[in-house]
């Protein structure tokens, strides 16, 4: 399973636009229900800070790009942000059911 995270800050004007945008990808999500993905989005404490986990049995198989919920969020991200994204690949180490079906 391939494990990514997505780290970014939007500019203060823009974060609940971005939370916004957001919701719509996990509804089309659940009405797609691609097998053996996970995907899960958090605010951080400072209100700014997003960070997007996706954990994926099938590496060549993400569906995100084909959601127009997501072709809708990513269309002006770089605009609403104030720190880029930032794409880090990750090895869990341990986990307690939070990629459980």
């Amino acid at each position: 399973m391939k494990q990514l995270m997505v780290r970014y800050k939007v500019k203060p004007d823009q974060a609940e636009r971005n939370a916004e945008l957001i919701r719509p990808v996990f509804a089309e999500l659940e009405q797609t229900a691609p097998e053996g993905f996970h995907y899960a989005a958090f605010r951080l404490d400072d209100g700014l800070t997003f960070l997007h986990v996706v954990a994926q049995e099938d590496e060549g198989n993400n569906p995100l790009p084909e959601l127009d919920a997501f072709r809708r969020f990513t269309a002006d991200i770089r605009d609403r942000c104030d720190e880029q994204p930032v794409f880090m690949e990750a090895d869990v180490v341990g986990s307690f059911r939070l990629f459980d079906r």
